[in-house]
């Protein structure tokens, strides 16, 4: 598994989440980690498949959101590959968390 598209940010993201879930649940946390991460290759691979949210930044921007449970993945895509720029959890400002 690699982490080449992952901006420091969205490692930090997923540590906290990992630390979060893995409080109470170590092997869960594994478990959407693994999810997470197969989502970030797939998507690296067809970055084409999310979707804009207007609602939540510009439309002039390039970024895109992929949910994976509750989380969603925040990414630039293009035909080269993605980046990742943030891995949220649905439940919060995700609006104020990207401004």
């Amino acid at each position: 598994m690699t982490d080449r598209f992952l901006t420091p940010r969205a490692r930090l993201d997923l540590l906290e989440i990992a630390d979060y879930i893995g409080d109470r649940n170590p092997d869960a946390a594994d478990r959407l980690l693994d999810r997470l991460m197969a989502a970030c290759e797939m998507l690296d691979r067809r970055p084409a498949l999310g979707h804009a949210r207007p609602d939540l930044v510009p439309l002039r921007d390039d970024i895109r959101f992929w949910p994976v449970g509750r989380y969603l993945i925040v990414y630039r895509g293009d035909p080269a590959g993605i980046q990742v720029i943030r891995v949220l959890s649905a439940y919060r400002d995700v609006a104020a968390l990207l401004r």
